[in-house]
C-alpha cells in the first residue's frame, strides 16, 4: 500500500482529513460507509498508515471509539455518512459527552447547493448535537478542513474531555485545497500554582475527625490513581468510589469501604452523612448519589477538586473548591505531606467505625435454587483476578452487580455508562477496548435486554476476531426495570416480560464459540475453557428470573 500523497501542494479535501489525522497521531478509525462520505472511504483504501474497522451500525462505531478513548487515552475517531448515518450518532455522542471522553466524529453533508433545500438525506446533524458536544463544526470550503480537524481535536482532548462533531459537505472531499505539514498542536498539561489552596485544604484535614475521600472520573481522567494511592498513605482516610471512580483506588485495601450512590453500598453513603469533611475528587455528584441524602447531609463539609469549574458547587454546596487537574493537585498535596508532621493515626477510631458498618453491609440473597447473577460474577471474579481484566458492561442489574463485585480492575478499565446509562454499550465498547489494548483481557458483561440493543456487532467481532469474552446474564425480563415496578407499580410488569433467541446458536451462525451454562456446577470447567481460548467465546449464564439486587 502507498504511504499517504502529500508531494503535491493541492491535495483533495479527503486527503487532507487523513494527512491530518495521520499527523496527530490516529492509527485506528471505526465506521461505516455511505455515499456522501465515499470520496473519502476511497481515500482511506489508497493508505495504509490508519486501520478502519467496519461495525454494523453507526451507533456502535460511536461506542467502541469511546471505549477505545478510555482505554488508550487517545482520542477516539468515527466516520459516517449523512442522513440516518449521522442521526445515528446522537446517542454515542451523548454517551462520552456524559461521561467525559474525547471524540473525533466526522460525518458527511449533501452537497453545498443542496443543503436547507430538504435534499436526500439531509439532516442538520450539527443542529441535532449542540446539546451532547463540547463543539461542532461544518465545512463548506477544503481551506478550512486542515486547522478545523486540529482545534476540534485540540477541543475534544483539553480540560474536561469529549465528543466532537465535524459535518463536510460532499463537495468538499473532492475539491483541492493546499495541505501544511506543519502542525502545531496544544500543549494539554498546564501547570497551576495551588499553594494557598493547598493550605487551606491541609488545614480542613487537621481538623476533621471523620474524614472521607470520594474517587470518581475525574481521578481516571487525569491519570492520577497512583497520586492518590500516596495520598491516602499519607493521611490513612477512609476511601470510596462513584462508579466512574472504579479501580483508581484499590478495592482490596483496608482503606476502602465501597461505591456510593443509589445502587452502591449502604456502608459507604453512611459514611458519608457521619463524615465531618468530605473531599471529592473529580466527582459529579449527580442525582444518582444526591437522592440517597435527601436532608442535606453532605451541604457546605465537602472540598471539592475539579477541573471543570462548572461543576463546582452544581448539586451540592461546597464548604471549598479547588479547580485544577486532580493528578497535579494531589502531587501538590502529596508534597506538602511529606514535609509536614500530619499524625498519620489521627484518625483511628473513625476507621474502625467504618470497618463497623462495612460488616454490616446486607449479602446477596438467593430467591431459588436457581443460577444468579451475583454468583455467576463473583465466580468470574475469582477466576480471572489474576489477569486484571478490562471490564465493560452493559446497562442493568448486571452492572450494579458487575460495578459491586469486580475489585481487581486497573484504573480506567472499568468501561460502564454512567452519566447516560446506555443500553448497547458495552459490546461495542468492549470492541474498541480489545482493540486500544490487544494484549489484555477483555470481558463484556452483559444483560440479555442490554445485550440485544447492539447484538449486531458480534459480527464485527468475529471479523477482526477479536478475542472479548462475553457472559450474558439471561433472566428472561429488562431486570432494573422489573425491579423498580415491583416497588413503585405493586409489581405490574408492564413490558419488562422479554423473548429472547436461543443466544449460543445465535453466538454459532456468527462464527462464535458459545456455552450454555445453567447450574453453579458447571462454572469451573466452562470458564477455563472460555479463557484458555485465544478467540471471542459468548456464555449464556439461564439465571433466576426475579433476582433482585
Amino acid at each position: 500500500m502507498s504511504v499517504l500523497n502529500t508531494d503535491q501542494k493541492l491535495v483533495s479535501g479527503a486527503q487532507i482529513v487523513l494527512n491530518t489525522l495521520v499527523k496527530l497521531g490516529v492509527t485506528d478509525v471505526f465506521g461505516y460507509p455511505g455515499g456522501v462520505i465515499l470520496y473519502l472511504y476511497d481515500e482511506l483504501y489508497k493508505q495504509d498508515k490508519i486501520k478502519h474497522y467496519l461495525v454494523r451500525h453507526e451507533q456502535a462505531a460511536v461506542h467502541a471509539a469511546d471505549g477505545y478513548a478510555r482505554v488508550s487515552g487517545k482520542c477516539g475517531v468515527v466516520f459516517v455518512t449523512s442522513g440516518p448515518g449521522a442521526a445515528n450518532i446522537v446517542t454515542g455522542l451523548a454517551n462520552a459527552y456524559k461521561d467525559g471522553y474525547p471524540l473525533l466524529v466526522i460525518t458527511g453533508q449533501v452537497r453545498r447547493n443542496s443543503i436547507g433545500k430538504g435534499a436526500f438525506g439531509e439532516v442538520d446533524i450539527c443542529d441535532i448535537t449542540k446539546s451532547c458536544t463540547k463543539a461542532n463544526f461544518q465545512i463548506n470550503n477544503p481551506k478550512d478542513l486542515q486547522q478545523t480537524i486540529i482545534n476540534a481535536y485540540n477541543t475534544a482532548m483539553s480540560a474536561k474531555k469529549g465528543p466532537v462533531v465535524i459535518d463536510i459537505v460532499k463537495d468538499v472531499f473532492l475539491e483541492k485545497a493546499e495541505y501544511d505539514e506543519t502542525i502545531s498542536l496544544n500543549n494539554f498539561e498546564q501547570v497551576f500554582d495551588y499553594d494557598d489552596e493547598i493550605n487551606t485544604i491541609l488545614e480542613e484535614i487537621t481538623k476533621a475527625s471523620r474524614p472521607v475521600i470520594i474517587s470518581g472520573g475525574g481521578v481516571v481522567h487525569s491519570k492520577a490513581a497512583e497520586e492518590l494511592k500516596n495520598f491516602v498513605k499519607y493521611v490513612n482516610m477512609p476511601v470510596v468510589n462513584t462508579m466512574m471512580g472504579l479501580g483508581t483506588y484499590s478495592q482490596v485495601s483496608k482503606n476502602y469501604f465501597g461505591m456510593i450512590g443509589l445502587f452502591g453500598n449502604s456502608c459507604a453513603n453512611t459514611m458519608l452523612k457521619e463524615a465531618d469533611l468530605i473531599i471529592s475528587l473529580g466527582a459529579r455528584l449527580n442525582n444518582r448519589v444526591t437522592c440517597c441524602f435527601k436532608n442535606n447531609e453532605l451541604n457546605n463539609k465537602i472540598i471539592q477538586i475539579d477541573i471543570n469549574p462548572e461543576q463546582i458547587s452544581k448539586t451540592i454546596p461546597a464548604k471549598f473548591h479547588l479547580v485544577g487537574d486532580l493528578a497535579q493537585v494531589l502531587k501538590a498535596l502529596n508534597k506538602k505531606l511529606s514535609n509536614s508532621n500530619f499524625e498519620k493515626n489521627h484518625y483511628d477510631t473513625w476507621l474502625e467505625r467504618c470497618n463497623s458498618l462495612k460488616h454490616s453491609d446486607k449479602a446477596y440473597i438467593k430467591k431459588s435454587k436457581k443460577l444468579h447473577s451475583f454468583e455467576v460474577l463473583n465466580a468470574i471474579n475469582s477466576y480471572t483476578k489474576p489477569m486484571h481484566p478490562i471490564i465493560t458492561t452493559e446497562v442493568g442489574q448486571h452492572q450494579i452487580w458487575a460495578a459491586r463485585i469486580f475489585n481487581s480492575v486497573n484504573c480506567g478499565e472499568f468501561l460502564t455508562s454512567g452519566g447516560l446509562g446506555t443500553m448497547g454499550f458495552g459490546l461495542p465498547a468492549s470492541i474498541g477496548a480489545c482493540i486500544a489494548k490487544p494484549e489484555k483481557c477483555v470481558i463484556c458483561i452483559a444483560g440479555d435486554g442490554s445485550f440485544q440493543m447492539n447484538i449486531q456487532e458480534l459480527a464485527t467481532i468475529r471479523q477482526y476476531n477479536l478475542p472479548v469474552k462475553i457472559f450474558v446474564m439471561n433472566n428472561g425480563y429488562l431486570g432494573m426495570v422489573r425491579q423498580l415496578q415491583e416497588k413503585a407499580c405493586e409489581g405490574r410488569y408492564s413490558q419488562t416480560k422479554i423473548v429472547n433467541p436461543d443466544f449460543v446458536k445465535l453466538a454459532e451462525a456468527y462464527g462464535i464459540k458459545a456455552f450454555r451454562v445453567e447450574e453453579l456446577s458447571q462454572m469451573q470447567s466452562v470458564l477455563c475453557e472460555t479463557f484458555n481460548s485465544k478467540e471471542p467465546v459468548l456464555v449464556d449464564f439461564v439465571v433466576e428470573p426475579m433476582e433482585v439486587l
